[in-house]
Parts: structure tokens; sequence; C-alpha cells
């Protein structure tokens, strides 16, 4: 056993913590502590409660780490060979994730808070392993600094074994394909990038605009590589009807594509699932009980939006979904998601936006009772993720994957605005004071200030979700 687990009771019972054992010759890879020191007790506390509760650290030897806390109902420190500490050169640095307990409602840094812990560097070549253990951050005991902790280092030369092939990611994805339900009002459905390029997306030059380029299937003649430089652009075509047929996107024609990588040293799999869509429609304010349609602002071309599946490499299960909003998202854990047709998880998008959302209704971006509206329902527009998708990037699959030229096009999918959005926000702003403030903390691609980049343009991409 390397510590306890941890989470809040506000939610079933859902997670695991790794526990290991040494096969090496030496048999010098794990050792007992030598000590443990009493971090926190639930003694002085005037609240009911079945039992006192102890939160210990283990005392590593020299050249050892701790990799989590023991929590016990006894005032008496744990047995020494209950735990076991790692050889240093086997675990990587961690950082606070989520707040899970303290003594109030939230995480106060005068008190105690217990935090679910992650490795600190995190990525598709970054080898901290996640231990499923937490952290207790005791004020009054400053002494014992959470920095004693670590987790795991996978230092495993074939550490990509335990990845899925391709055919394993097909299975996988069909398994656990998630289900996107659109709002009912919605106008701007998504569509395939080549239905967007086939129905007349063009490709502007910076000082040559007025010669627009159609673009080729899969994007053959799209600029490649390269910065986002503002040379070239997207946008659509430029005939009223067929722009308006472009901008509402086609549903039956929608693929969504996949990017696989190895995470947490590979003990995950993320395949990560991004949708197109050729518009993103303009936004909704808010402000008490008052709704204020901001014309212009929010709409721009190519709007991309992405979920995330991250899969156990241990079990093949689904562990957690990362939900994208507006150049960020959170993570929820699946004892948290709404399943349909098995082991489906339900997405919902929000009007116009496209922001991804775990639950139907509002989510209101700003402060307090002002900001812009993200409203998402259940409704007869639907789509299965599953019924048509495409690998399009996994890297550590070798050359068995070929990416479409338009994944490396580092430009913007849509234009810059053809308006003064300042103007636009002011004009609000004297309607509801404070939203001009507001309005300018939002990222560019939310104001539809200018167009998106692409997939491979993101934090994310290389890295873990934000």
């Amino acid at each position: 056993m390397l510590a306890s687990y941890g989470q809040s009771n506000n939610r079933l019972l859902s997670g695991s913590v790794l526990v290991a054992k040494d096969d090496t010759d030496n048999q010098d890879l794990l050792i007992r502590p030598v000590d443990y020191n009493l971090i926190w007790t639930s003694e002085s506390l005037g609240i009911k409660q079945d039992t006192n509760g102890y939160i210990w650290l283990p005392v590593a030897p020299e050249g050892y780490r701790a990799l989590g806390h023991v929590v016990t109902n006894t005032e008496h420190k744990p047995p020494i060979d209950k735990i076991r500490c790692v050889r240093f050169d086997f675990t990587d640095e961690i950082e606070n994730q989520t707040w899970i307990w303290g003594l109030g409602k939230e995480s106060n840094p005068n008190e105690l808070n217990c935090f679910t812990i992650m490795p600190m560097n995190r990525g598709p070549q970054q080898m901290g392993v996640c231990v499923g253990s937490f952290i207790a951050q005791n004020p009054n005991n400053p002494s014992l600094s959470h920095t004693l902790l670590a987790c795991l280092r996978n230092k495993k030369p074939n550490y990509l074994s335990s990845m899925p092939n391709i055919q394993q990611i097909e299975t996988l994805f069909q398994a656990y394909s998630p289900l996107i339900y659109f709002h009912p009002k919605e106008t701007y459905l998504p569509s395939s990038v080549n239905w967007f390029f086939i129905n007349g997306g063009l490709l502007y030059t910076k000082e040559d605009e007025s010669n627009p380029v159609p673009i080729e299937p899969a994007g053959s003649n799209l600029p490649q590589g390269g910065s986002n430089d503002g040379n070239y652009w997207l946008d659509l075509p430029i005939d009223k009807p067929s722009k308006e047929k472009v901008k509402k996107g086609d549903l039956k024609e929608t693929q969504v594509y996949l990017h696989v990588k190895p995470m947490l040293g590979a003990t995950y799999t993320d395949i990560q699932i991004w949708v197109f869509y050729p518009f993103n429609g303009g936004a909704k304010a808010k402000a008490a009980f008052i709704d204020i349609p901001l014309g212009k602002i929010g709409e721009h071309v190519g709007d991309w939006e992405h979920l995330t599946l991250r899969i156990s490499n241990f079990t093949g299960e689904l562990q957690s979904v990362y939900f994208s909003a507006h150049s960020g998202g959170s993570w929820v854990t699946v004892s948290e998601l709404e399943f349909k047709d098995g082991n489906k998880p339900c997405t919902y998008s929000s009007l116009h936006g496209h922001a991804m959302y775990s639950k139907p209704g509002l989510v209101l971006q700003g402060k307090g009772t002002i900001g812009i509206r993200n409203d998402t329902a259940k409704s007869k527009i639907l789509m299965d993720t599953g019924v048509g998708f495409e690998l399009v990037a996994g890297e550590y699959l070798g050359n068995s994957v070929v990416e479409p030229p338009w994944l490396n096009y580092c430009r913007e999918w849509g234009p810059k605005v053809s308006y003064d959005l300042s103007d636009e926000i002011k004009k609000v702003g004297k309607l509801l004071p404070g939203f001009e403030k507001i309005m300018k903390s939002l990222p560019k691609e939310v104001l539809g200030e200018e167009g998106p980049t692409g997939p491979k343009m993101k934090r994310s991409w290389e890295g873990d979700e934000v």
C-alpha cells in the first residue's frame, strides 16, 4: 500500500489508489517509513462524528519519498509495515488538483484543506503517474510541508506498450462515444471539414483579399506548418444563399475527429474528440431577470470544440470526461456523468456558442448576476459521435495514422471581425453597468474578435487539458 484514498462525500464513491510490488533483484525500490507525523485530528471538532479521524504523514528514509497520507480512526500511529515509500528516482513532483474536503464549505487557507493530487508535469511525453492519493495541508503544522509528498514515475523503457492500437482505439471509442445534445433552438450545427470545403469554404491571403481560393478536399491546398502569422484565413462562401447554407452546417454530414495520446506516464489513454462548426452564433447577455441579445458579438466563422475521454490502461474503463468551454473547461468523473445507451456519456452543447457541458441548464459566464448566457437543453437534435468519426492523429502510432492536410493548417479558420467590437460592447455597457469590464476579460475567440485556430494549435494538443 502506498497511501490512503480520499474524495468528497457528496458524490458516489469512485476512484482507486495504486499499490506497488518490488520485483527487482535488489528489492530496494520500496521501503518502510521510519515514522509517522500527525498532520491533523478531528478530536477538537465540535461536531457529531462516529469516531475521531487522524491524518498521518509517513516519514520516508533518506533517498525515498512518501506518496500520500494514511488515515486512521485511532490516535495510535499506523504500523510501520502498513505503507511503503518509493525510491527517489521512481518519483515525480506533484501539484494540487481538486479541493475535496475542509472545515468549511470551500477551501480556506487558514484552515485544513484536502486536495486530490496530480503529477505537476503532464503531457504525452511526461512520465508522472497519478497514485490516487490526496494531500492534507494544515496551516497549524507548517513544518510538515506538502512538498515532502510525490507521485510515481514510469521508468519502463517500452512504456507505450500499454497504449491501444488502432483497432482497440476504435473499439474503445465505439463503447464510450459521447452523445451530444443541441439546444432545441440551435441554428448553427456542426459539419464535417470536407463538407465545409466542398460547399464553398474559401482561403484568403493577406494583400490579395480580392482573390480568395476555393479549398480543395481534405484541405490539400491549405498552407502547411509555420505559425499563425495573419497571412492566411478561411471564410464562408461569398454569395448569400451559399453563405447561409454553410453557416447552418449539416448534422447528417458531420464527422468528429479523434486525437489519441498517452497521459500520466501512459497509464491512461486520452481520446480527444474534435467537433467542427462552420459558424458560431451571436451571444446573449443576462442581467438578473433581463436578457439582452448582443447582436454580432460572439459571431465568428470556424468554431472548434472538443471533449476528451480519459480511459484507464489498467482496466480499459472510462475514468472521466473533459468538457471544453470557451478556451477552458472542466473534468467530470464517471460517477457524476449522465449515460445513455449503455456507456455513452451525455454532452450538452450551448446555444450558438457550442460550449460543452455535462448537464443541461444555464451557465452564466461573468460575475454575479451579469454575464454571457450559455444555455443548454435536451432536444431531438442529437449527434452520436460514434456514428461518424475519423482518427486523424496519434503520434505514438507512428506512420499508422496519416494526418489530413487541414490538420496542419496553422492559421485562423475565420476572418477578424468586420465591425468595431469596442463600440458594440459600449452600447450594451450603457444598458448594463459593469458589463463592459466583464466582456473585456473574456477570450477573443468568445467575443468573435477573430477566428479560432485549429485543433493542433490548442494548448491541450501537446499537454493536459486546461
